[in-house]
């Protein structure tokens, strides 16, 4: 046969068509008779998973726990049974008995009488822990012991999720031990979520293989709604329900002998905590394990190397949902993603923990800190720089050697210890007292972006949220004790105005002063004082801290709130007391020959510019706001004969200090303008003929809306206007 074309080829090869076919073999065949059907073939029986064997230490621990907790309850039985008043929310009276009525039977007696609106309709659904006058937490399930007023509290408090999360970390605990019989260390929750640190089998590690698997064993333990009990024992007691377990033993042999310990149990798992607990392990419906990393059981190299296994948990599978939805939205914002794809920054591991800011993401940085540097000025800030390397000496004087050298990059010269700054107070300390200081200078404020360096452990580096080098607009405010609510005030209008500029919502605490403070109690008590009221006058909720201040001085700390929902803390406001009386700063005083020490406050607002733009990035999604943006506007010309008025036009913006660039390329106009909205320019300014001709351009946003026509000088004016007025 001769060559045919391919299409003809491929004709006469395909199988002939009924019209094709000989009319004999279209004439319709006999049915065949039905083949009977054949029996299906039995299945072979599925082999059950294999049954994992409980951990060694279960049964000793479980039948010890049992022993101890059965005598307590029969020394429990001897306590005295007498009338006690319960206050409820809503002012009624319970009356109840000591040492038998418990706060579970009490929300249920009332909520189930129908005669009281002392506790809301949902009560016995959403209720976690009970607390007792206003301050003490109290197990649900535990007997009260005295006159009392009563509140119960829901998951959507900050109190109920701890203890939920809390409580579903023993949960996790319970399951870590049946699946892989890990040693469990600690196991607390966070603000967001909840882990455990456990030791595990080296050849079996777990993965994010395992997580699925993990979490079913969990939700068997949910299902079962196991109570959680509470036990009271002695060292020697907790001693023999945790000898199998070395991390348990640490925390058994730092309790003083004669002090209490408390156990709570929950199904085989018996674990040593203060509590308290909600009652059942039913409550967690919605649960997933979320990731794992590798720590070290003292938080240092030399501990143990553990894992730890992140979790979350909600009353319902809905939050549950929500929450995972709120996680990949995350994650479309993560600022590793958006800085990789719109090349501002990347990490080598040449360098790691240390950013690089490509040119884009450094015209973020760079506007960021001239935006706070032109406050600086109006707010009658100095700006200072100070060395980024000192001898040890500094940092002893200033006590960082003892308190902090562990999170410091320290090296030797010339036989002689050194260390990186990782902070800039002491070195302002030194400029204060370079010379005689006069009250009527006072209050002097230094400012400084100075490059900082913190040895943060390999493990927790995450991209530009935990670094090691970094820059924060710092200050330093050196002032008289009658000026430190005026100090403190203007400092938090500067907070404010700053965070109003990026939209975020505020959330504020009060941080009192740690055991391990120092210095004059009475001055801490004054510092504390002066704090309160600024935070008072300014008219929003803040919430105290008990406990929570730097060991030299109370401080505000402030939180924000990001497009996710998700909180931050960035600013900070503190007192210090100790850094004056370490360097001998003083002053002389209106009166002759009498000197005083000034008080110090450290401010920070954006906190660290690396953290802070990670954290505007996710934010905004990297969709930056005009004046922020690296990538403001860009010229495109309809086609290449229009390219030299497209970069005329271009210069005209670049002269007046904006961010431009010119689509050059030979792609499709439509193709251009998408790419321009995808990369995120602020404005779109298309040339052509009629624009050439009239000398305008025609204007369109990134969202895509279509302004048209406009001249050059009133997109600069309006330009200049968006930039003044951080827009």
């Amino acid at each position: 046969m001769a060559d045919q074309p391919i299409e003809q080829q491929q004709k006469l090869d395909a199988p002939a068509t009924a019209e094709q076919k000989p009319k004999q073999q279209q004439q319709r065949q006999p049915k065949q008779p039905k083949q009977p059907k054949q029996p299906k073939q039995p299945k072979e029986p599925k082999e059950p998973p294999a049954q994992i064997p409980p951990p060694p230490f279960w049964q000793a621990r479980l039948e010890t726990f049992e022993q101890l907790y059965a005598a307590q309850q029969a020394e429990h039985e001897k306590l005295p049974r007498t009338p006690i008043e319960v206050k409820l929310p809503n002012g009624d009276i319970f009356q109840g008995t000591s040492n038998a009525t418990t706060p579970i039977e009490i929300i249920k007696q009332v909520s189930q009488s129908g005669t009281s609106n002392a506790f809301p309709k949902n009560i016995l659904e959403v209720m976690v822990i009970a607390k007792l006058d206003g301050k003490e937490l109290w197990d649900l399930t535990r007997p009260l012991v005295a006159s009392c007023s009563l509140d119960v509290l829901s998951f959507d408090t900050d109190e109920g999720k701890h203890v939920f999360w809390h409580s579903s970390a023993h949960i996790l605990g319970q399951a870590l031990e049946k699946k892989y019989h890990a040693l469990l260390n600690v196991g607390p929750p966070t603000e967001k979520d909840f882990f455990y640190d456990v030791k595990l089998d080296e050849a079996h590690p777990i993965s994010e293989n395992d997580f699925k698997e993990l979490t079913k064993t969990v939700l068997t333990i949910v299902k079962q709604k196991q109570q959680f009990q509470r036990l009271e024992v002695t060292r020697e007691q907790a001693a023999e329900l945790f000898k199998y377990n070395p991390f348990k033993m640490e925390i058994v042999n730092k309790t003083p002998a004669t002090d209490k310990i408390t156990v709570y149990r929950c199904g085989q798992l018996v674990d040593l905590c203060r509590g308290p607990h909600i009652p059942n392990t039913g409550l967690p419906k919605g649960f997933t394990v979320k990731s794992t990393c590798s720590v070290f059981a003292d938080g240092k190299t030399t501990g143990d190397p553990l894992h730890r296994v992140y979790a979350v948990s909600f009353p319902t599978k809905q939050q549950l949902k929500d929450y995972e939805e709120k996680i990949r939205q995350a994650e479309l914002r993560d600022h590793r993603n958006i800085g990789k794809q719109q090349e501002l920054f990347f990490f080598h591991p040449y360098s790691a923990g240390s950013c690089f800011f490509l040119p884009h993401g450094y015209r973020i940085y760079m506007t960021l800190m001239q935006f706070i540097q032109e406050e600086y000025h109006k707010r009658d800030y100095t700006e200072v720089l100070t060395p980024n390397i000192f001898l040890s000496d500094l940092w002893k004087t200033s006590g960082h050697w003892a308190h902090y050298q562990e999170n410091m990059f320290c090296l030797k010269c010339d036989e002689q210890e050194w260390a990186l700054k990782p902070m800039n107070c002491p070195g302002h300390c030194l400029m204060f007292a370079n010379r005689i200081r006069s009250y009527r200078e006072l209050p002097i404020r230094y400012a400084e972006f100075g490059v900082l360096h913190r040895n943060e452990v390999q493990g927790a580096l995450h991209g530009l949220t935990r670094v090691r080098r970094f820059q924060q607009d710092d200050s330093h405010i050196f002032c008289r004790p009658d000026q430190i609510r005026q100090e403190v005030q203007n400092v938090f209008q500067f907070v404010k105005y700053v965070y109003a500029t990026f939209d975020f919502q505020l959330r504020l605490e009060l941080s009192t002063r740690p055991e391990d403070c120092m210095g004059d109690l009475k001055l801490w008590e004054t510092a504390e004082n002066e704090l309160h009221t600024v935070l008072k006058e300014s008219g929003m909720p803040f919430k105290i801290n008990p406990g929570d201040g730097a060991f030299y001085g109370p401080k505000i700390d402030v939180h924000i709130q990001d497009a996710l929902g998700r909180d931050h803390q960035c600013a900070t406001i503190q007192l210090d007391f100790q850094l004056p009386i370490k360097f001998d700063l003083q002053y002389m005083t209106a009166e002759t020959g009498k000197w005083e020490r000034p008080v110090m406050v450290h401010r920070a607002i954006l906190g660290s510019l690396e953290r802070f733009i990670g954290i505007l990035t996710e934010h905004t999604a990297g969709k930056w706001p005009f004046w922020l943006s690296p990538r403001q506007v860009v010229i495109i010309p309809v086609s290449q004969k229009f390219l030299a008025y497209g970069q005329e036009v271009a210069k005209a913006f670049h002269d007046d200090h904006f961010f431009v660039d010119v689509d050059d390329s030979d792609k499709l106009l439509q193709r251009k303008i998408r790419d321009a909205q995808l990369a995120q320019y602020n404005f779109i300014l298309v040339v052509g003929q009629e624009e050439a001709d009239s000398k305008t351009v025609n204007v369109r946003t990134r969202e895509n809306t279509v302004r048209g026509k406009a001249t050059i000088a009133d997109l600069l004016a309006e330009f200049a206007q968006l930039r003044k007025d951080h827009k």
